[in-house]
C-alpha cells in the first residue's frame, strides 16, 4: 500500500512539474501581445518555477528513490541510473542556466523592454534552454514508463 501511495504522489508531482513547465511558453507567447504584461508574466513564471515546479522535481526524486527502495529495485538498474544522471543534469542546467537566464530576462523586460536586442538574445537563450530541459524531462519520463533494458 505504501508503494502505491508513493507512486500516486510521484505521478501527481510529475504532472504538476511538467505541466507548469509546459505552460511557460504559452504565458510568454500571450504576453508578447501586450508587452506591458511581459515583466509581470515573467515574474509569475519565476514564482511558479521556484515555488511549484522545482520543489515538485525534488520531491519526484525522493518519491522515486522511495519507491525503488520499497520495491527492492536496485538503483543501479541502467534505466534508473540514466534517469538519475539526466535528473542531476537537469538540476544543474536549471540552476546555472535557466534560472539566471529567466532572472536576466525579467530584468531586461523591465528596463529596456522586449523589443531591445539584448532582451531578444536573452529570451532566445531562455527558449533554447527550455527546449533542452523539456527534452531531458521527456527522456526521463520515457525511462520511467518503459524501463528499457539499456545495457548489461
Amino acid at each position: 500500500m505504501f508503494y502505491f501511495a508513493l507512486k500516486w504522489l510521484h505521478i501527481m508531482l510529475a504532472i504538476t512539474a511538467v505541466g507548469a513547465n509546459i505552460s511557460y511558453s504559452i504565458w510568454i507567447q500571450r504576453a508578447t501581445v501586450d508587452k506591458q504584461a511581459l515583466p509581470f508574466t515573467l515574474r509569475g513564471i519565476k514564482l511558479i518555477d521556484d515555488r511549484i515546479a522545482n520543489p515538485a522535481y525534488v520531491l519526484i526524486l525522493l518519491t522515486g528513490i522511495g519507491m525503488a527502495v520499497n520495491a527492492d529495485i536496485p538503483l543501479n538498474m541502467p534505466w534508473i541510473m540514466l534517469a538519475l544522471i539526466l535528473w542531476f543534469s537537469m538540476l544543474l542546467l536549471g540552476l546555472f542556466g535557466y534560472t539566471p537566464t529567466l532572472r536576466k530576462q525579467i530584468e531586461l523586460a523591465e528596463q529596456v523592454g522586449p523589443d531591445d536586442d539584448q532582451y531578444k538574445a536573452v529570451a532566445s537563450r531562455g527558449v533554447r534552454l527550455g527546449i533542452l530541459l523539456a527534452a531531458i524531462v521527456l527522456v526521463i519520463i520515457y525511462l520511467m514508463v518503459f524501463q528499457p533494458a539499456l545495457w548489461g
